[in-house]
C-alpha cells in the first residue's frame, strides 16, 4: 500500500474525472491521498474532496508565491476539521525574484513573515508542517531549527541539499517525488541513501513533476509506484518493503491509520 503525501487534487486538471484518478491509484494500492493548501482559493475544494472520500486528506497553508494573499484568520476556520491533518505548504521560495536589489530584499522579508508566521501556528496546534523550498535552504533551516515545534513536518520535495538532513533529528520527514526517477537528478540520487529511512516519505506533487516514463503527462497518485520502485533501486529494500516503511511513517508523522496495515 502506499500513501501520496503531496498531491494538489484541488486543480483544475482534475476537475472532469477526479473519481477515475483516485480509482487509478486504488488499483495501484494508493490508500490515502494529502491535499497541501498551497492557494486559499482552492482551499474549499480540497475540504469538498476531504469531505466526499475517505481516503483524502487535507492542509492548510499558504505557498511562499501566494504570500500577499495569507490571511490566518480566514485559514483558521479549517484547521480544526477532523480531516485537516498539517499546516502548509509553507516555505521559502526564491527563484522567481524582482529584480531590483530592494524588491529582492522586501520579497524575502515577506516570505520569511508568513512563513514564520506559520511555523509558529504549526507549533501551537500542534500539527506538522508542509514545507516548500527552493533555493532558500540555508533561510529555512535556520528558521525551522530554531522555531519549528515538537511536530516536525515534511521537506516536500526534498531538494537533496544535505544541511537539510539535520532536520531529520527534529522530526522532519523528506517527500520523495519524481524527481528521483529524472536523468538528471544525480544530486539526489546520491543523497537518497543518506537520508534515515523512518523519514522517508513518497508524494507526486500531482498534476506537476510526473515521474519517468510518463514525464510530459499529466502526473496523478498513481504515479507512485515508480517513486517506490526506484527508491528500491537505490537502497537494499524491496518495493513493498519501501511501501510498508513509507506508509508507516506518514501515518506516524500525519497521524491517521492506514487499515491495510
Amino acid at each position: 500500500m502506499l500513501v501520496d503525501t503531496h498531491c494538489h487534487l484541488d486543480d483544475e486538471r482534475y476537475f472532469d474525472d477526479i473519481e477515475q484518478v483516485l480509482e487509478n491509484a486504488k488499483q495501484k494500492g494508493v490508500e490515502k491521498f494529502i491535499i497541501p493548501g498551497a492557494d486559499p482559493k482552492t482551499l474549499q475544494r480540497a475540504v469538498e474532496l476531504a469531505e466526499t472520500y475517505d481516503s483524502v486528506y487535507f492542509s492548510v497553508g499558504v505557498h511562499p508565491y501566494d504570500a500577499r494573499n495569507y490571511d490566518r484568520s480566514y485559514l483558521e476556520q479549517f484547521v480544526k476539521h477532523p480531516k485537516c491533518v498539517a499546516v502548509g505548504e509553507c516555505g521559502l521560495d526564491y527563484f522567481r525574484l524582482p529584480e531590483s536589489q530592494d524588491e529582492i530584499e522586501e520579497e524575502k522579508k515577506l516570505q520569511k513573515e508568513i512563513f514564520l508566521d506559520q511555523i509558529l501556528w504549526a507549533k501551537e496546534i500542534q500539527k506538522p508542517l508542509i514545507v516548500h523550498i527552493r533555493e532558500s535552504s540555508a533561510d529555512c533551516l535556520a528558521l525551522l531549527d530554531e522555531h519549528a515545534g515538537e511536530k516536525g513536518g515534511v521537506l516536500h520535495c526534498y531538494n537533496a541539499d544535505e544541511s537539510l538532513l539535520k532536520l531529520a533529528n527534529k522530526n522532519f520527514y523528506y517527500g520523495i517525488g519524481g524527481v528521483l526517477t529524472f536523468k538528471n537528478a544525480k544530486k539526489l540520487i546520491n543523497v537518497y541513501p543518506k537520508i534515515p529511512q523512518d523519514k522517508l516519505l513518497i508524494e507526486t506533487d500531482a498534476p506537476y513533476l510526473t515521474p519517468h516514463p510518463h514525464r510530459g503527462e499529466r502526473n496523478e497518485p498513481s504515479y507512485t509506484t515508480f517513486v517506490a520502485d526506484k527508491m528500491s533501486e537505490l537502497s537494499s529494500l524491496s518495493t513493498r518493503e519501501i511501501e510498508k516503511l513509507s506508509t508507516q511513517n506518514a501515518e506516524r508523522l500525519f497521524s491517521f491509520k492506514c487499515v491495510g496495515l
